[in-house]
């Protein structure tokens, strides 16, 4: 039998708070669901990667695309996550930096090992994603950061730029059967 003096105890970190005990591994396998989320993006057309790396700050995104510089992206990546302290998070990491009334819409994108990812989100941001009201468009047809503010660039609803050649297709449509 060994002796128990040579019994190395197991390392652990705590939480900021102090309370729990963390993995020691589970800042890496942070950066490994803003790797792979960020991946996962780029996959589906949009050219993303970390954030945190490239600003510094800790309320920078997780996740930034310019496609996507309309919408604050908050990753987690962990088997029990407390969904509502990250919601907490990404509400007011949103905002910071930008000017009073204008914080962009977020998401908290979450997976556990071996299933797919997750996108929670406010119930309000995705009627206005179903609506076409997001992301925010400018009348030139690109979309506009959400820190821009409206009073000082023309903006429009992606609803709004696809409705309006609809909307002449239709009139155009009506002519032809009344000449008919």
């Amino acid at each position: 039998m060994k002796n128990s003096k040579n019994i190395k105890p197991l390392r652990t970190a705590t939480s900021p708070s102090g309370r729990a005990p963390l993995k020691i591994n589970s800042r890496n396998k942070g950066k490994v669901g803003e790797r792979e989320f960020a991946s996962l993006l780029r996959e589906h057309g949009f050219d993303a990667r970390r954030g945190q790396q490239f600003s510094g700050s800790p309320d920078s995104p997780d996740v930034v695309s310019d496609a996507l510089a309309w919408l604050h992206v908050e990753v987690k990546r962990v088997q029990n996550l407390n969904l509502t302290d990250a919601c907490v998070q990404a509400e007011g990491d949103c905002g910071r930096g930008a000017p009073a009334g204008h914080k962009k819409p977020w998401i908290v994108a979450h997976r556990r090992n071996h299933a797919p990812w997750l996108i929670t989100m406010r119930a309000e941001t995705f009627f206005q994603l179903l609506r076409g009201e997001l992301p925010p468009v400018l009348a030139d047809g690109q979309c506009a950061d959400a820190r821009t503010s409206q009073r000082d660039v023309p903006t429009q609803t992606i609803s709004e730029a696809h409705v309006a050649p609809l909307e002449k297709q239709q009139d155009n449509n009506q002519k032809q059967e009344l000449r008919s």
